[in-house]
């Protein structure tokens, strides 16, 4: 055991062992854990994303102004919870790989840890939110008649924002255990509240006056208050004990240090990303607010057409942080090689799905006629793109997944501020919002072909150590 191993396993007294906290994805069929791990995670991330689109259909009912302040917040809410998925993929990464390596008491004090300090980077975020609402949406040149709507629901939201980090710190422990049916009942049990409270709190029903926009934010901190305590319950019942009283016997710095050697740059990695589509944003806003609109459109029904590879991209990290932390390399290839081809062909196949039925689907977010029209060449452009996304996306959770999340961070950096800005800046002059549309296309065949690239090399490098290593 090596001196952080020991110093990470803290007093004697251990309030788990390695069989009752076991690595269950080390043995067994690889494509039956990405398939048994997957799916509750589509589900669960097909929840998640429907808040986004619920939101959207109801605030739509309150005009094309609503629709447009939504349009503004949305890439903002990305960021901010970009970073608590950041810090969830770091817990899962530690949690996965000590469980791997046979350790559980390793496992439950870095997940306790976890935790904690996920609820506490919560806090910080939440206040920090609220003190710099209207800067930050004026950088993004919103419109004298936008910023009120945000800022009114933008209130509510970072006060109950350290609700929504406090559930990724608890999904980041059930991740890497390998429990993606609880993972996928906590988000669920938020999403099912936004979709009842949302058609009350918005637009009013059942005899109910709609609260307008700001209904939308009350909907989703009361669900984010029923999904922690839905999360509690199932982190109390899982292999590794939710026991906080390991955050402070021994010492603290060395779990700290394994989550936040992850955690901190793959909160960066995610938060870079929706930093783009804010700057896209504010360069499609130089269009008019109908292109502001259908980008914003389009884009939350990209992300629900991209659930699948979101989902695999959730569940990859305990499949091959486990094998790995276990020195089962061959089996984390496999899942990885496996992983990368469901990529490429659902990218493809969503991509002909979205440009052969634009009109349709640009019907259900609105009837005017300058929105649909934004909306469908985003589509014809952008869908493209989705296979390298996927890759990226799954590419991202394999390299923090095996404790390289600096690479997948090189990644982002050179994806956003490389390609995506430099193209929408470039060509926005003479194609006008096309050329947003297009830097996002070209952004996703770099991530993908990146993607590709990073994994195979550190494969390929861990596989000549391992050699080396055995004398074989």
């Amino acid at each position: 055991m090596s001196a952080a191993s020991k110093a990470d396993s803290g007093p004697a007294r251990a309030p788990a062992d390695p069989a009752s906290a076991p690595a269950r994805l080390v043995t067994g069929s690889i494509p039956r854990h990405l398939v048994g791990q997957t799916l509750p995670m589509i589900v669960g991330v097909a929840a998640i994303m429907s808040i986004g689109l619920v939101d959207a259909y109801f605030v739509g009912q309150l005009g094309p102004d609503a629709l447009a302040a939504i349009s503004f917040i949305f890439p903002i809410s990305v960021a901010l919870a970009s970073l608590g998925v950041g810090l969830m993929v770091g817990i899962n990464s530690v949690v996965a790989r000590a469980l791997g390596e046979g350790d559980a008491h390793k496992a439950a004090r870095r997940a306790n840890f976890g935790i904690a300090f996920a609820c506490t980077a919560g806090l910080v975020m939440g206040l920090g939110l609220f003190l710099l609402l209207d800067p930050v949406f004026a950088l993004m040149n919103a419109s004298p008649e936008t910023l009120p709507l945000i800022t009114t629901y933008m209130q509510p939201f970072a006060l109950g924002f350290p609700m929504q980090i406090a559930i990724m710190g608890f999904n980041g422990v059930l991740r890497g255990q390998g429990e993606a049916r609880k993972t996928s009942l906590v988000s669920i049990t938020y999403a099912a509240a936004n979709w009842v409270l949302d058609p009350i709190l918005i637009t009013g029903a059942f005899g109910f006056e709609g609260l307008g926009i700001v209904g939308a934010a009350y909907a989703t901190v009361i669900g984010w208050a029923l999904g922690v305590g839905v999360a509690v319950l199932l982190v109390r019942r899982a292999a590794i004990p939710l026991d906080l009283s390991l955050v402070v016997k021994g010492r603290m710095l060395d779990p700290a240090k394994a989550i936040l050697r992850v955690g901190l740059p793959a909160s960066f990695s995610n938060a870079i990303n929706p930093f783009g589509l804010a700057v896209l944003t504010a360069l499609v806003a130089l269009e008019g607010e109908a292109a502001v609109a259908g980008f914003g459109a389009a884009g939350r029904l990209q992300s629900f057409a991209t659930v699948p590879l979101l989902g695999l991209s959730a569940s990859i990290g305990a499949i091959v942080g486990q094998n790995w932390g276990a020195r089962q390399f061959g089996r984390a290839r496999e899942a990885a090689m496996l992983a990368g081809g469901f990529c490429i062909a659902w990218g493809l196949f969503i991509a002909v799905g979205m440009v052969t039925a634009g009109d349709w689907f640009a019907d259900l977010f609105t009837d005017d006629p300058p929105v649909i029209a934004e909306f469908k060449t985003y589509l014809k452009i952008a869908a493209w793109g989705y296979a390298g996304f996927g890759l990226l996306i799954v590419g991202n959770g394999i390299m923090n997944a095996i404790d390289k999340a600096g690479y997948a961070l090189v990644q982002s950096i050179g994806r956003v501020f490389v390609v995506m800005l430099p193209v929408a800046w470039l060509l926005q002059g003479a194609w006008g919002s096309e050329a947003v549309y297009f830097a996002e296309l070209a952004a996703n065949v770099f991530g993908g072909v990146s993607a590709i690239g990073l994994v195979w090399y550190l494969f390929k490098r861990r596989q000549a150590r391992e050699a080396q290593r055995t004398g074989r």
